[in-house]
């Protein structure tokens, strides 16, 4: 790359959503500038960016990285690595079989990275046991269109998001976790008013701001909720019999399965413990409104009853033809920014590629012949939890973790953990040195990253994208393909010698092509032969494409717009649904249900986020979010810290007493893990119960108990560079600030000596420093700062109490070149007269506190959020603080 400015387009490394970005890179002698702005051309997004997007170009410094590949901590070459993982296969394989071998990937993986895998599992190695991170958030919406229309097919186009009058989001916090879409929501029903939104949720979150109606339904009922829809509809006879006798099948048993079980509108509300008014409006809208885009995500998948759930809502948009029109359909929104790839290449355990499966005898001959595959897997391999299961009982005895940090993400973490320490060899492939998951491992390989690779994604509508490289990783990093390849070749298997993404590509397309003639969902024809060039210059495109009059690509809007469906009959299958209950039910011991899900501005496991301190400013510590009833009938106070337990682990966070919490519940965010908290790792509190259809595990409903967490002091820590953390016997938590990284901390044990155990803590610090120092014993507290040649290295607070001095002012200490006598005289008070606290972070955008935004409503007399952005700008670049912005609003004009 030469020095000159070179501005590239590409995808966002983070959601579903698959937003397009500019990149203005420029490589500089010590570091590498990055500048990030929407794609004003992307479909996706048409140049808007949520903060984590925008703050994407901060994220890519070289800070942490794998920089080796590594045999038991040891740095060695590639071809030692690469060989001793071929060995190993090859032994184990001989020994045992093919199903001792196991491969779990990643839904941020590129489509050629996940087609390799694939095809190297299943094809050559010859065993299903490929899975990925996806089963754990859309393998049960995969599998309730596949039962509806014989094909895992998302019908819709975010344009239908555009033209919907009626917009129901169901168990998705769209706002936090898919802004871009919220916003484009929001746009929509701003130009149009007459739009209504409802959103279905346990909780009421920030994407309540703009709903019309929210439904505050109990925790796993929507399938209870849809039934009782489906039978509503036919009472008031708002059924499309045409579309239903043309296009569909099993009718008439599922509609008297739902009659069955749901009875009368107030037995539906009583079921759903909801307001039976507002159910009775959410199903008139239903009834009335053509028009109607059901949006849903995770509160649906992570259920064990999520493929029925699926199939509740498919079915009452086929009862009414809702389907394969403009402004109309059943739309899953995914997680990850290729779970779709992911679903097109074959990555999850019981699909062959290209949308196709091992119960099909001609498609998996197909397959076969295509990949010329003497060692094709016949039959499904195990799903996420099963794999990880036979990982501890043994029967797995090598498994390669790709891109993923299943320590951390899966049910029942722990045990996940001491499975993946015992297999007789864990490969893990990763960017990162240190994860939870590489830490268990016994050979690590540096991979590549975003904006080190080409490759391709497909989003939630079904956009095939390109990801570009725009910069150089580090030196002995390499491409996930190549990896897998250069294993492939070194165990004798033919057809892996490519030379680059674009030669993976074709291969994918002319799979997706071969024997096809429309009789499959998934097909890029109309991109056959595709060229270096053009692939370089490939522009976003719909699938299934084809080929126009004048031979030029052309996609797919919507699916079954001409009422033909991908089942044997080529109609849609209704699918009668008995509603179930959650596996876990509170109890005496375990009397409250565990809710997890995202926040706005963090991602997954926080490998990538956590990096800039943009992103840590809006919600830096993990929390758990209680009803204030709750909160005062267990003695929890707001801002004290909380253990959350069951039989499988604990996790201590801060309490949010929240309004909009229901009672008898609780909701943990999914992100932290130990490289950034002591006990935060969430998924350890989540019990390995699956949906029996789709394997996917149930993380929205697991039981537990709540306590105070009996601290004896509180603390926290500044510091210029990262401490040892092994010194702090009890709670902490990791955050990056500016040029600082700032530590929250808490202890069960009184400390005897303060002098003695801050030393210990900051003592990689305190060489050659100046140490100042306050101590009342009495009332158990304690500061010291260090500097060292004027320059402010580590301050220290501790008090027997959450209440400390605000840590700003202390923050925006280590950016200064050198502190003058009034600062110093004033850093053990830890606030400078005078200074004005921001308070927490509202919009990391443009980094606004709460107490500036509250003092301009009240100086400057502001009455909307309008308002609020011409003064602060707060709100007026991504929107994701704009649901927030309302609130605050809303509480500072109160009377």
């Amino acid at each position: 790359m030469n020095q000159r400015t070179q501005t590239i387009k590409t995808t966002c490394p983070y959601c579903g959503v698959g937003c397009g970005m500019e990149i203005s890179a420029r490589p500089l002698s010590k570091n590498f500038q990055v500048k990030v702005i929407g794609d004003q051309t992307h479909p996706a997004n048409y140049g808007r960016l949520c903060v984590k997007g925008s703050a994407a170009g901060e994220t890519v410094d070289l800070e942490g990285r794998m920089q080796t590949p590594q045999i038991q901590g040891q740095p060695v070459d590639w071809d030692t690595a690469l060989q001793t993982i071929t060995d190993k296969i090859r032994q184990t394989i001989n020994d045992h079989g093919p199903d001792a071998i196991a491969f779990y990937v990643s839904g941020q993986l590129l489509t050629e990275d996940y087609y390799v895998a694939n095809k190297l599992m299943k094809g050559f190695i010859g065993s299903g046991n490929i899975d990925t991170n996806s089963r754990l958030c859309m393998s049960s919406a995969v599998a309730g269109y596949k039962r509806a229309f014989g094909s895992d097919t998302v019908p819709c186009s975010y344009e239908d998001l555009d033209l919907a009058d009626l917009i129901v989001l169901v168990g998705s916090n769209t706002a936090w976790a898919h802004p871009i879409v919220y916003q484009r929501i929001v746009a929509a029903k701003k130009a149009r008013p007459h739009m209504k939104i409802v959103v279905i949720d346990p909780r009421r979150t920030a994407t309540c701001d703009i709903a019309d109606l929210h439904l505050p339904l109990k925790p796993g009922s929507d399938a209870a909720l849809y039934n009782g829809l489906l039978a509503h509809l036919a009472q008031q006879q708002a059924l499309d019999h045409t579309f239903i006798e043309q296009h569909t099948e099993h009718f008439a048993e599922t509609l008297q399965q739902a009659q069955q079980q749901q009875g009368t509108l107030a037995e539906v509300a009583q079921q759903c413990e909801l307001n039976e008014t507002d159910l009775a409006l959410f199903y008139k809208w239903c009834q009335q409104t053509p028009k109607m885009v059901t949006l849903y995500s995770q509160g649906i998948n992570q259920s064990t009853s999520g493929v029925d759930k699926s199939n509740a809502i498919i079915n009452c948009h086929l009862a009414t033809g809702r389907i394969g029109k403009p402004g109309m359909g059943p739309f899953s929104i995914t997680g990850q920014p290729n779970a779709m790839g992911g679903r097109e290449v074959g990555g999850l355990a019981n699909q062959l590629a290209a949308h196709m499966d091992f119960a099909n005898e001609q498609q998996l001959d197909l397959v076969r012949r295509f990949w010329q595959a003497e060692n094709m897997a016949t039959q499904n391999g195990l799903k996420a939890v099963d794999m990880m299961q036979a990982v501890a009982d043994g029967r797995i005895k090598v498994i390669w973790i790709i891109n993923t940090n299943p320590v951390d993400t899966m049910p029942d973490a722990d045990a996940v953990k001491a499975a993946l320490r015992q297999c007789e060899m864990t490969i893990v492939s990763d960017c990162l040195q240190h994860t939870d998951t590489t830490e268990v491992a016994d050979i690590l390989l540096p991979a590549l990253t975003w904006g080190e690779i080409d490759g391709t994604v497909t989003n939630s509508d079904r956009t095939l994208s390109r990801q570009r490289k725009f910069m150089e990783g580090p030196e002995m990093a390499r491409p996930d393909w190549w990896i897998l390849c250069q294993v492939a070749q070194k165990l004798g298997f033919k057809g892996f010698d490519y030379q680059s993404p674009a030669e993976i590509f074709r291969e994918h397309i002319a799979l997706s092509a071969f024997e096809n003639n429309g009789t499959r969902d998934f097909d890029l024809s109309g991109l056959l032969n595709l060229s270096d060039q053009a692939y370089d210059e490939l522009t976003p495109i719909q699938w299934p494409i084809h080929r126009r009059e004048d031979n030029s690509p052309q996609g797919t809007k919507r699916m079954f717009s001409d009422g033909r469906f991908f089942t044997p009959s080529g109609r849609a299958q209704f699918i009668p649904i008995t509603p179930r209950s959650p596996q876990s039910h509170p109890n005496a011991k375990l009397p409250f249900i565990l809710n997890t899900g995202r926040i706005r501005d963090q991602w997954h496991t926080m490998t990538r986020t956590a990096k800039t301190a943009k992103l840590m400013a809006h919600i830096d510590e993990p929390f758990v979010a209680i009803h204030p009833a709750d909160a005062q009938a267990y003695q929890l106070k707001n801002n004290q810290l909380a253990k959350i337990e069951n039989e499988l682990g604990t996790v201590i966070a801060r309490i949010k007493i929240d309004q909009g919490q229901r009672q008898g519940s609780l909701f943990i965010p999914m992100h932290w893990n130990a490289q950034y908290a002591s006990h935060a790792r969430v998924d350890t509190l989540v019990r390995p119960y699956t949906d029996p259809i789709s394997g996917q595990p149930e993380s929205k409903h697991s039981t537990v108990s709540i306590a105070p967490y009996p601290a004896q002091w509180y603390g926290f820590i500044l510091s210029k560079h990262p401490i040892n953390t092994d010194a702090i016997d009890g709670y902490w938590v990791k955050i990056k600030g500016n040029q600082f990284y700032r530590y929250e901390i808490a202890g069960e044990t009184a400390i005897e000596d303060f002098t003695l155990w801050s030393q210990a803590i900051l003592q990689d610090l305190a060489t050659h420093a100046e140490r100042i120092d306050y101590e009342d014993p009495a009332q158990n507290r304690y500061r010291t700062a260090l500097l060292k040649n004027h320059q402010l290295q580590a301050a220290l607070f501790i008090a027997p109490t959450p209440e400390l001095p605000p840590r700003n002012w202390l923050g925006s200490l280590f950016t200064e070149t050198e502190l003058d006598n009034k600062t110093r005289l004033n850093l053990l008070a830890g606030q400078l007269s005078g200074a004005k606290d921001e308070g927490r972070i509202i919009c990391s955008c443009f980094g606004i506190g709460i107490n500036t935004i509250i003092e301009a409503i009240q100086t400057d007399k502001l009455t909307s959020v309008e308002a609020i952005g011409q003064a602060l700008k707060a709100g007026t670049n991504c929107g994701s603080c704009i649901p927030e912005l309302t609130e605050i609003l809303t509480q500072t004009l109160k009377p």
